[in-house]
């Protein structure tokens, strides 16, 4: 595995004390918490897409898999990079299945929302545009919180070509999530859906607002007018 540890060798050369001190407590790795036991070498995201960059063309299947089994989550994110790479490079000529399959066997492993955030839509998203979609439903009603987020992200490539469907019905389904990340990232699709199509998402606002966790609602009209805004967050919410 002399590529792994070429990998690691280059992701730890750009490590830093600092960051490795301040990223446990942004991406929540106490215990208890969302991130529990994951650990940081302190190394920046530019810099990990550079190294993945350069590593992509020699990099083969078995190593991105030790990567994702790392206790590191810039090794995580980085194997994810060259997956994406490997994926948009595949593609092209009409060989991406392999990497969709690698990605959905390992998705336990994309397990922070940066994880999930970089990759979802990249590689679910653009696979499943011309196909059946019924596995995002599967992960939206799965215990994996993960496997829930990936499936609401994964809709942002299907928003951006004003294709609302998906995001529409699995924002209904995560109404009663519990967790805080979820309802960010369900807003947030809902926000990107409304800047192409307004009138398909404030209806669903208009329908299930009292229903809506706030934090939800709240990035979801972000960008609306502050009126529109202020009418929306006076609208009383009911507890399931």
């Amino acid at each position: 595995m002399g590529e792994l540890k070429a990998i690691i060798k280059d992701l730890r050369a750009h490590a830093t004390k600092e960051k490795a001190a301040f990223l446990p407590y942004f991406f929540k790795t106490g215990k208890g918490q969302y991130a529990e036991g994951d650990r940081f070498h302190g190394i920046v995201v530019p810099d990990q897409r550079k190294i993945a960059k350069l590593h992509t063309a020699t990099t083969n299947k078995a190593t991105i898999v030790e990567l994702l089994k790392s206790p590191f989550h810039e090794e995580r994110l980085t194997a994810l990079f060259i997956l994406c790479n490997k994926f948009n490079a595949a593609k092209k000529i009409q060989q991406e299945k392999e990497w969709v399959d690698l990605y959905l066997k390992n998705a336990e492993r994309v397990n922070n929302w940066d994880l999930v955030d970089n990759t979802a839509h990249i590689i679910l998203g653009q696979w499943l545009e011309d196909k059946d979609r019924s596995i995002l439903y599967k992960f939206a009603k799965s215990t994996s919180l993960w496997k829930n987020r990936i499936a609401i992200v994964a809709t942002l490539h299907f928003i951006r070509k004003k294709d609302l469907k998906d995001i529409l019905q699995l924002s209904e389904i995560m109404l009663t999530h519990t967790h805080d990340l979820m309802h960010k990232a369900t807003g947030w699709m809902l926000r990107e859906a409304w800047k192409r199509d307004a009138i398909s998402v404030e209806s669903f606002i208009n329908k299930f607002a009292h229903q809506m966790p706030r934090t939800m609602l709240r990035y979801a009209i972000e960008r609306m007018p502050e009126p529109k805004r202020k009418a929306y967050l006076s609208i009383k919410f009911q507890s399931h």
